[in-house]
């Protein structure tokens, strides 16, 4: 193991810009008229509207939030109307998400909320360094996702 330099802070800085980021996402929100979600939701309909109708446990990966939050969750969003819980044919132990018309239908809103944030996110960057900094973040991932798999 290398030594590395005598005090870090990334883990730190990653959950302050986490929490700011959850904040302006919430205002983005309502200030693009959706309130039929919250900013976490979004995240789990965001990776829908790109993987409709996939099993909980890729959901879980793909949002990289844990199955217990994750079906309380989806809970709310079924309740809504966003999402619906369908057996998958092949075997019904499995229980496939599937986005409802409702949801379809904010998705272009959603995406200028999201331009706006990515906007702010990397106002003053440079595409190489938007590059860099989204593959650095990718190997910081990669080795905590590793990590956890030896906890399981």
């Amino acid at each position: 193991m290398r030594k590395l330099v005598a005090k870090t802070s990334g883990g730190f800085l990653i959950s302050k810009i986490k929490q700011i980021q959850g904040r302006l996402l919430e205002k983005a929100l309502i200030e693009h008229g959706i309130t039929q979600f919250n900013g976490a939701q979004g995240r789990i309909l965001f990776v829908l509207w790109d993987n409709d109708n996939i099993p909980i446990s890729e959901l879980s990966e793909k949002t990289g939030l844990a199955k217990t939050t994750l079906t309380s969750m989806l809970d709310r969003l079924e309740k809504s109307g966003h999402i619906q819980r369908v057996h998958d044919p092949t075997n019904r132990r499995i229980i496939r998400i599937r986005l409802t018309e409702a949801a379809r239908n904010l998705q272009e809103q959603y995406n200028k909320v999201s331009e706006k944030m990515n906007a702010i996110f990397y106002e003053g960057f440079s595409d190489d360094e938007i590059f860099t900094f989204e593959n650095s973040l990718r190997k910081v991932l990669e080795n905590l996702a590793k990590k956890e798999k030896d906890y399981e």
